[in-house]
């Protein structure tokens, strides 16, 4: 079977999608970072008044000249506005957000005038006029769509739909992502290691990806080598109604590789298999009715480098948001001589320095996919592509970020 390049297998994993989980309404202190599902209007204009954004005097533009004397007639200050009208020869002191009196079309900053707090003032320094108004609907009228759909709700898209008047939001359902490791050899954390086991570790890195990526992790415990058991686990996904089952280890082609048998068994239909990748060789996707199927490598930095790839842009994808496929990769500089490459495109464990070139990134000498130490110190993936001629320290390369 041939290898599948990396970019061609993640469109096709995420173009097997039933779609985006379907929406649901949240109160606005429960939507940080989720995505919306439908557009989003303002249901008010802001500002909704003309108001100052200085503290001085509302001022007619037509009054300001270098030494003219106004009378201060009175005072507007936010959530308090003056009730008159400003004519010729008068002011009235205003402070920023105040509303803008009628009659008035400038402001005139208190730095800009002598005898500030008495009933008369001079102005010292004119403003031309408009000058330090804001104009209502200045920022967005009712109406306007100022939210898409498929934004993620960051701390300025929050305070937006405040703004805007919104006490609830649209927002997509987080995708239920279950998560099997697999494997006769692995042990829960904290429980009594045989001589011949190890703990089992990439469930708790997969579900910290998961919820990164704004899932909701459902953790199937370890099952056996065994089918029936295989069977269950599998069962009790589709029982949770999961929109995605990502399985650990048990992909490949060895005699205790288990997980494709057995997920065929229960009616998946293969995506691809095998992938030209390294670390990840041995990923497989599939559908199992409207659940995706994800296979990951049993190697702990393996599993964790396709969920960068795969289960981070799919997830995103699940909510909606269009540049799930984008690439996620930035420039930087080798910091290291590397040889050639083979026909699958390496994802090289890699520490970074900052310099006024840009990021210096510099792989590690051993890239062992069994070392989480490593891939705990690297802060990047440099990305050596399938049939890379050998490269120079100093030479452009692309990274993926880690932290």
């Amino acid at each position: 079977m041939a290898l599948t390049p990396v970019p061609v297998a993640r469109k096709a994993l995420l173009d097997s999608i039933p779609g985006p989980t379907a929406p649901e309404t949240l109160l606005l202190s429960q939507c940080a970072w989720r995505v919306l599902a439908t557009d989003v209007q303002a249901l008010r204009t802001q500002p909704p008044f003309a108001n100052s954004a200085m503290d001085g005097y509302a001022v007619r533009g037509d009054d300001m000249a270098e030494g003219a004397t106004l009378a201060v007639i009175g005072e507007s200050a936010a959530g308090r506005a003056f009730e008159g009208s400003v004519a010729q020869g008068q002011a009235v002191r205003i402070f920023t957000g105040a509303p803008m009196p009628e009659g008035a079309d400038t402001i005139l900053i208190q730095e800009d005038t002598d005898g500030v707090g008495s009933p008369t003032i001079r102005v010292r320094v004119p403003p031309a006029k408009g000058k330090f108004l804001r104009a209502a609907g200045l920022d967005f009228h009712e109406g306007d769509v100022l939210l898409p759909s498929g934004r993620v709700l960051d701390s300025a898209a929050l305070g937006l739909a405040a703004a805007m008047g919104h006490p609830t939001l649209p927002v997509r359902r987080k995708p239920r992502v279950a998560i099997l490791a697999t494997g006769d050899e692995l042990v829960p954390p904290g429980q009594p290691v045989g001589r011949d086991q190890i703990v089992a570790s990439n469930s708790f890195a997969l579900a910290a990806l998961v919820e990164k990526a704004g899932g909701a992790p459902v953790d199937l415990g370890i099952a056996r080598d065994d089918h029936d058991d295989l069977a269950a686990k599998i069962a009790r996904a589709q029982a949770l109604d999961t929109d995605v089952l990502i399985t650990l280890g048990g992909a490949s082609v060895g005699a205790h590789d288990l997980v494709q048998e057995a997920l065929t068994r229960a009616g998946m239909t293969l995506g691809f298999w095998k992938i030209a990748m390294r670390p990840g060789k041995p990923m497989m996707t599939g559908r199992l009715g409207r659940m995706v199927a994800v296979g990951l490598p049993g190697n702990p930095v393996s599993s964790i480098v396709c969920g960068h790839l795969f289960v981070l842009p799919l997830i995103e994808a699940l909510l909606g948001v269009a540049d799930a496929d984008r690439d996620r990769s930035i420039p930087a500089i080798l910091g290291r001589d590397m040889p050639a490459n083979d026909e699958r495109e390496d994802y090289l464990r890699s520490e970074l320095a900052l310099t006024p070139k840009g990021w210096v990134a510099t792989p590690f000498g051993r890239q062992d996919s069994s070392m989480l130490g490593t891939l705990s110190r690297a802060q990047a993936l440099t990305i050596r592509p399938a049939f890379a001629e050998p490269a120079k320290q100093g030479d452009p390369c692309r990274i993926l970020l880690l932290r």
